[in-house]
Order: C-alpha cells, then sequence, then structure tokens
C-alpha cells in the first residue's frame, strides 16, 4: 500500500488568528469517529506529514481537519495557503483510541476539549451513537477567547437538534464573559462550576468523560477527576476517562 494518497482541497476556512480548517476529498479507507489521519507535503524535496483528527463524521465528505498554523512549524504554514484545486497527501489508514468504542456505557457523556482537539469530538457527535448510547451530552471547548470558539453555528445546530439531551459549555481563559466559564477545565471541575453549568453531576457510577487536549490540560482534568472518585479506563481494567494529548 502506498504511504501516501493525493486528496484535493475543496475549501479553506480561516476561522480567526491562525486557526484555520481544511476541507479535502481523498479517497482514503474508512475511519471511525474520534481517529486521526496524516497530512502531507513536499518540502524541499521529502513528504512532511503530521497527525489531525477528522472534523467530518465517517459517512460526511468532505473531509475536514482543525488546525493551528504555527510560524516555525515546517507544515501548517504551508497548510494553510492551500486553495481550492490544490493537491495535499494523506496517510491511507487511519488511527488512533479516541472513539465510542472504547468507551463504557453510562448515562452521560462528558467531551472535554481544548482549541482544535474540538475536532474529533464534532466527529463523534456528527453520529448516532452518542445519542443513542446516553441520556445527556456535555460538550466543553476551552479557548482562550471567545473568538476562537470556533464551529459556533455547527454546535448550535446540535443544540437545536437535541434540546434537552445536548450541552454546551464554553471556558474562556483569557478574557471574561456572562456566556462562558472564566479560566481552565480542571478548576471549574474541582470547583464544581463545571456541573452546575451543565445541570449534571459528576460521578463514577454515571458519567464517561473523553478528555482530548493539550498535555497539561489532560494531565490536570484526569487529576481534578480522580479526586472525584473516577479514573481511566482500560480494557483490563475498566474505567470512566479515555484520554488523548493533542497539539
Amino acid at each position: 500500500m502506498s504511504k501516501w494518497v493525493e486528496g484535493t482541497v475543496v475549501a479553506q476556512t480561516h476561522w480567526t488568528g491562525f486557526l484555520y480548517s481544511l476541507q479535502v476529498e481523498a479517497d482514503i479507507a474508512p475511519f471511525q469517529a474520534g481517529q486521526f489521519t496524516k497530512l502531507a507535503l513536499a518540502v524541499d524535496g521529502e513528504m512532511v506529514g503530521r497527525p489531525y483528527s477528522f472534523v467530518n463524521a465517517p459517512l460526511a465528505r468532505p473531509h475536514e481537519f482543525h488546525y493551528v498554523v504555527l510560524p516555525d512549524h515546517p507544515l501548517t504554514p504551508r497548510l494553510c495557503k492551500l486553495e481550492a484545486g490544490d493537491s495535499v497527501y494523506l496517510a491511507p489508514q487511519a488511527s488512533g483510541f479516541l472513539t465510542l468504542a472504547e468507551v463504557p456505557d453510562g448515562d452521560a457523556l462528558w467531551l472535554l476539549a481544548t482549541g482544535t482537539a474540538l475536532g474529533p469530538f464534532l466527529s463523534i457527535l456528527g453520529t448516532e451513537a452518542p445519542w443513542r448510547r446516553f441520556r445527556r451530552v456535555v460538550l466543553v471547548h476551552a479557548v482562550r477567547r471567545a473568538e476562537e470558539l470556533c464551529y459556533r453555528e455547527w454546535i448550535q445546530s446540535l443544540l437545536a437538534r437535541h434540546p434537552g439531551k445536548f450541552a454546551f459549555i464554553p471556558v474562556l481563559s483569557r478574557e471574561h464573559s456572562d456566556f462562558a466559564l472564566a479560566g481552565r477545565i480542571p478548576k471549574a471541575i474541582a470547583d464544581g462550576r463545571l456541573e452546575a453549568a451543565a445541570g449534571l453531576k459528576l460521578d463514577a457510577q454515571s458519567s464517561r468523560l473523553m478528555v482530548c487536549g493539550n498535555p497539561a490540560m489532560v494531565a490536570d482534568t484526569v487529576q481534578a477527576l480522580e479526586q472525584r472518585g473516577l479514573k481511566k479506563h482500560r480494557r483490563r481494567d475498566p474505567g470512566q476517562i479515555s484520554v488523548e494529548n493533542y497539539w
């Protein structure tokens, strides 16, 4: 099997600052919601690839990837310059275990993300599985400023389609607003503000959590949850928390 599949850029969205989303048509193998693939471009005669999670649900097209441009990064400053019709390369097979297949059944599903780690959760929410398996679904998206809360129209459409079942809680660390929690997710767990905003308790019996974001957020969030009596889920030692570091 070839290491790369050539795809065609359909569109590029520039959200704000360094935040972008790339839409691509490509003939790659089926994937599970929550998984990632690699995007690549030729740089100085060599293919440079980096992993990015799918934003689109498995049956939706085109494929979409939400990313942040890092000025000194070998790939992202080039990705953001792509236009419709340009070529970009994808790995033929998806990878990753941040999927609902790895999450035990429960009453409430909590999806906790920072920044562009929102992507895999939007892919999951675009499938029927979370709505079928859980009585309540809570999406928490933490960013620095309100302008970085991307995909708000998509999230609003989910709220409209699942009234009383779905809750969206934004968290802002660098500014205050009347619609978002202030600070960081771990602190909002520790002091009870996250539960209050969701109208739902966090406990080992009913709660299942998927945590995706920068390593510091993931580690601190797991610690805050462990202090509430929850633990990481492993196939040989079932728990309530599934995690993935995402830069």
